[in-house]
């Protein structure tokens, strides 16, 4: 009997953690919106929520006595990694700008699908459940692209989401693909992901000539506007939920029910991403936008479910 609740409360445990991690992600726009309509650059709030996260990752790789040490060839492509993953997060954010954050995140929740497309190229061929759920994936997409009075900002948008997407499905695919990263540990590699990420930011910051303090300064901010003190729990909250605290959460859901089944959670990331745009930005939510959000979060989780095998020449 206790094997047996330990086992119970293992498994509850993993279906947790996949709930939290979607939930987590999802909170992505409800603290980078209100920086970026302060004025805050993209470059510095992404900086400050790689940088921070950085920290607070090395502190647990000290705290759980890991080695950071990699070698030459890992270090080649945890760099690359890195300048994906931190593209991936610069396409998302400028997304933001034209469409509603729970279309993007829903967009952007097609990453699966792109990583189906990459394994034909590598000669790993989905089967007709995943070939018919990249078809309603796309049909998704139409509705939510359904034209209205800003159709060229809306395009913009999606093509930044869905570009979000395509780059981290080649992250994907590099981490589940390479040889070499299975020695490297997810904490470990993630620091180094986001260390890259920060240098990026760090980089375009000052090329730019903006400061890195560019609307975080009380000298900056116009009166009325969003206190300061606030503006930083932002960017706080910006490294602590979708970055830290999904990565690590997303890491134990994988363990305990697999991959599969933790992918399927990911819903709830455009599902809270939706929620917190219509409550907290008041942003639009027509037939059109729930019934491309329907089709593509039902058509991804079919996918996930059905697609166990591949045929392989």
């Amino acid at each position: 009997m206790p094997l047996l609740l330990h086992h119970n409360f293992k498994t509850f445990w993993g279906y947790a953690a996949g709930i939290i991690t979607g939930v987590a992600y999802g909170l992505n726009p409800l603290f980078a919106k209100p920086l970026m309509q302060q004025g805050v650059p993209i470059d510095t709030i992404l900086f400050y929520r790689y940088a921070i996260s950085v920290v607070l990752l090395a502190i647990t790789i000290l705290l759980s006595r890991q080695s950071f040490r990699v070698s030459a060839k890992q270090a080649l492509r945890l760099l690359i990694l890195g300048v994906l993953y931190t593209c991936s997060s610069i396409f998302l954010f400028y997304s933001y700008n034209y469409i509603s954050s729970g279309v993007a995140t829903t967009i952007v929740f097609l990453y699966p699908v792109f990583v189906a497309l990459i394994m034909v190229f590598l000669k790993v061929y989905p089967t007709w459940q995943v070939w018919l759920s990249i078809l309603l994936t796309f049909v998704g997409v139409a509705f939510l692209s359904h034209s209205d009075a800003s159709e060229g900002f809306r395009m913009s948008g999606l093509l930044f989401a869905a570009a979000s997407a395509l780059v981290y499905a080649f992250f994907i695919v590099i981490v589940n693909r390479s040889t070499r990263m299975r020695t490297v540990s997810s904490t470990v590699l993630t620091f180094y992901t986001l260390l890259v990420g920060t240098f990026i930011f760090l980089s375009m910051t000052l090329l730019k000539g903006q400061s890195l303090t560019a609307g975080l300064m009380p000298s900056a901010a116009p009166t009325g506007s969003m206190p300061m003190w606030s503006r930083w729990l932002c960017l706080i909250g910006l490294a602590v939920f979708p970055t830290i605290i999904s990565t690590a959460t997303l890491a134990a859901s994988t363990r305990i029910i697999g991959a599969a089944k933790a992918s399927v959670l990911g819903v709830f990331e455009p599902v809270t991403a939706i929620v917190v745009g219509t409550i907290v930005f008041r942003e639009p939510f027509t037939g059109w936008i729930a019934a491309g959000i329907i089709i593509t979060m039902a058509a991804i989780s079919f996918m996930v479910v059905t697609s166990k095998k591949v045929v392989q020449k």
